[in-house]
């Protein structure tokens, strides 16, 4: 036993010092500040010792013996639950202090869960979605009764998603539960740091928390894989795999390379092609990705560890991790879309207080170089994007009162209170909170016909779930990530290799081979919802896909992008990446123009294909994918006409079979701000996004079921039914929340209204100005005139 709190710290100093390590200031300032009961957010790079600043403290007090939970550390991935735990073990062990740590995820075995239920440990490491799991359960708040504090790991993660909003209904319960619960944050690579700590901890208690960040910078080298010939790159894809070559010297001369790709398609083409180029790799290069079983992914991650392991090519599956794990080198294939991101994904190598962080950028295509060149410039100012909040998600919020109705049920003022002191509900109405209410508990105006949408009732002043199979099928469905049906990959055997969606298993034919997990697989049959497979000896074979890789670049890359286009045009390039790109730049200034900040490319052309009109202003796939859509309408209220749309980061393309007005479409400033919502909403009903959002919405809110463990309802099934829920909605419920919300999300999150409207501005004072020198520049191929 412990005497004091002083005794304790000397402890930990010593244990430090044993490891050649010395608390920074603002691991002090943070143990200083959770003794002192307050809440807050801690901001340092990745690999400086965020874990440890609120680690230490949280465990302290446990090591008088108390017992029951008393910690519950939040992170966003599973992976990083288990390197939490270790980490906690870690000193937990090292100082022999009697503390119980242990964690609760989806990975986490059912002899584990019911261990825990027996008796839970002091310390639980785990996810937004386990959480609400156990709010589900009726002893719930006996569980959380005796919390301590509530520790969200990589905050940043989470906040810009309904994850977040999840994590905000959370702790919402939990601080009423127990009323002096200490509220944490953790976060690294984030702009909007002040927001993130109002979000945290809902707007009465923002004001009382406290930021804590460290001003130690964090050393980061960024180079460049430089192809031999640049003629030799192709001008568009995503794969990159003409580079392979470039990054097997990069991984014999390290000592552990992380070899990060944005799609898990990308990551399996990859690690096929590492081998093929150096067979004599094999059995020190592993693959890391969220479709890959839990065994095979933890086999990773501790070979990873110790060391085992000379590189793993992975996904965002290890774009988190504690510290001083031993990764000397990483890198990127292909842009990362966002420079927090890279920075995030740079700072896994030197992962450790002081040390540098070694990436190199590796490009899938000529124009990812300038994307090199932003990026070092970004990372050099330390030019990091906001992550957005969502509020009022409305679906996230009905699920809550599911879960809390299958359990012990809810008394709805007292929620109402709880749920207005977070960022996300705080200016929810009456008449909102009375409408979701109805909506849960009845199905509301438009569904109150079907059995199936009563699925609460108020019995002596508490919303009830009374029927099993209900509860049931809620307590399966909850959580707020959204995809495509997996299938599980197994072998005939009965060993279990991993996860795959359904669209892309459908496709292939018994006897047909396809890659998965590293192994060239031949699929014998689908059974009760999983690919049954054997080895294959054949060379080829197709590559798993996954949908979800539509990345697109954030705000702070597009102007960083347009920079360096400018540095161009005015001739002050000093990146080796745009000198090196100088003869397409020749070319692109030869055949139309290279535009700076404050122009806007616009290129005319016909072919066989019809009348083609591009437009450049490099401000993101989503962005453009909106602007494509308001454009074509504007297009098409002076002229009658259909297009067909193509977009990606840099601009976006229309293509009809007659002539496009593009003069008299600018004369009426075709980029005006005026009536811009009524316009987008009248293209998105016809691109039918708003829903395509609703699916993930009926999902969420438990409109649709997914189905039961090991038979789940096909997506098609899903797609149809949610489809038709949210036509009934249109014809006779325009008002319903939930499909407000769908046009609201694609609006607000998906086409990125602020940003959007910023764009508007700015194209709109480029058409106001326009000259050959200044504003719109038009190429127009045919007649070789701009104008």
């Amino acid at each position: 036993m412990l005497d004091t709190k002083e005794t304790s710290y000397n402890q930990v100093q010593r244990w430090f010092e044993n490891r050649g390590w010395q608390p920074f200031d603002f691991q002090l300032e943070a143990w200083k500040a959770y003794d002192s009961g307050l809440s807050g957010l801690v901001n340092a790079p990745t690999g400086s010792g965020k874990t440890y600043s609120l680690l230490v403290p949280a465990l302290i007090p446990l090591a008088k013996g108390e017992k029951g939970l008393r910690i519950l550390w939040v992170t966003p991935i599973r992976a990083l639950a288990k390197e939490i735990e270790l980490s906690a073990r870690r000193i937990v062990e090292g100082l022999d202090w009697p503390i119980d740590v242990g964690s609760r995820t989806g990975d986490t075995p059912t002899a584990v869960r019911a261990r825990q239920k027996r008796s839970i440990p002091q310390v639980l490491i785990t996810t937004p979605e386990s959480i609400h799991v156990l709010f589900a359960q009726t002893d719930y708040q006996e569980i959380f009764g005796d919390l301590d504090a509530i520790i969200v790991d990589e905050w940043h993660e989470l906040i810009g998603s309904k994850r977040g909003v999840q994590m905000e209904l959370a702790i919402s319960r939990l601080r009423s539960l127990s009323p002096g619960l200490k509220i944490w944050g953790i976060s690294a690579t984030i702009g909007n740091l002040e927001q993130a700590v109002e979000v945290l901890l809902g707007p009465e208690k923002a004001g009382d928390g406290i930021l804590i960040r460290s001003f130690t910078e964090k050393e980061i080298e960024v180079k460049t894989l430089l192809p031999d010939d640049i003629s030799t790159m192709p001008w568009s894809g995503h794969i990159g795999i003409k580079m392979v070559d470039k990054v097997l010297p990069v991984i014999r001369e390290s000592s552990s390379t992380l070899i990060f790709t944005n799609t898990r398609a990308q990551c399996e083409i990859w690690f096929h092609r590492l081998l093929d180029h150096a067979p004599d790799l094999a059995g020190t290069i592993a693959m890391h990705h969220g479709s890959i079983s839990r065994e095979l992914r933890s086999w990773v991650e501790d070979a990873l560890y110790n060391g085992d392991l000379k590189a793993v090519v992975c996904t965002s599956s290890l774009d988190l991790g504690v510290d001083f794990r031993p990764v000397e080198t990483i890198v990127q294939v292909g842009g990362p879309k966002g420079v927090a991101r890279f920075i995030q994904r740079a700072g896994r190598s030197g992962h450790q207080p002081g040390a540098a962080s070694k990436i190199y950028f590796l490009p899938t295509h000529s124009l990812e170089l300038i994307e090199a060149a932003a990026l070092r410039q970004a990372v050099k100012e330390n030019y990091l994007e906001d992550r957005v909040p969502y509020v009022l998600s409305f679906d996230v919020l009905i699920q809550y009162l599911m879960t809390l109705a299958v359990s012990c049920g809810f008394n709805a003022d007292s929620v109402l209170a709880e749920i207005r002191n977070t960022y996300s509900f705080s200016l929810i109405s009456d008449e909102e909170w009375r409408w979701c209410l109805r909506f849960f508990s009845t199905g509301g105006a438009s569904l109150g016909a079907y059995p199936q949408f009563k699925k609460a009732e108020l019995i002596e002043g508490s919303y009830v779930v009374a029927d099993k199979k209900i509860a049931r099928r809620h307590k399966l469905s909850i959580g707020t990530i959204v995809g495509d049906h997996m299938l599980v990959v197994k072998y005939n055997r009965g060993a279990n290799i991993g996860n795959i969606e359904e669209s892309f298993v459908s496709r292939i034919l018994p006897g047909q081979t396809f890659w998965f997990a590293g192994r060239n697989l031949e699929l014998i049959r689908i059974k009760d919802m999983a690919a049954i497979v054997k080895n294959s000896g054949k060379k080829s074979g197709r590559v798993a896909v996954w949908g979800g890789g539509r990345l697109s670049f954030s705000s702070h890359m597009s102007d960083m992008l347009r920079r360096k286009l400018t540095e161009v045009v005015e001739g002050r390039v000093r990146d080796v990446e745009l000198l090196y790109l100088k003869p397409l730049i020749e070319i692109q200034a030869e055949r139309s123009i290279v535009p700076h900040e404050g122009q806007l490319l616009i290129e005319s052309f016909e072919t066989d294909e019809g009348y083609h009109l591009v437009i450049f202003p490099f401000e993101g796939r989503l962005v453009h994918e909106g602007l494509a859509y308001l454009v074509a309408y504007r297009i098409s209220l002076i002229q009658p006409m259909s297009f067909s749309m193509a977009f990606n980061d840099y601009g976006f393309e229309l293509l009809s079979d007659i002539p496009i007005p593009l003069d008299k479409a600018l004369g009426k400033d075709l980029f005006h701000s005026e009536n811009v919502i009524e316009h987008l909403q009248s293209s998105i009903n016809s691109g039918e996004m708003a829903g395509r959002k609703f699916r993930d919405i009926a999902i969420i809110s438990g409109l649709v079921f997914r189905g039961y463990p090991g038979m789940p309802v096909r997506d098609r099934h899903l797609q149809s039914s949610s489809s038709l829920i949210y036509q009934v909605f249109q014809d006779h419920d325009p008002d319903n929340l939930l499909l407000r919300q769908a046009y609201t999300e694609v609006i607000n999150h998906q086409l990125e209204m602020e940003r959007f409207k910023l764009l508007l501005k700015r194209c709109s004072q480029i058409n106001n100005r326009a000259t050959c020198s200044q504003g719109i520049s038009i190429f127009r191929c045919n007649n070789h005139t701009s104008a």
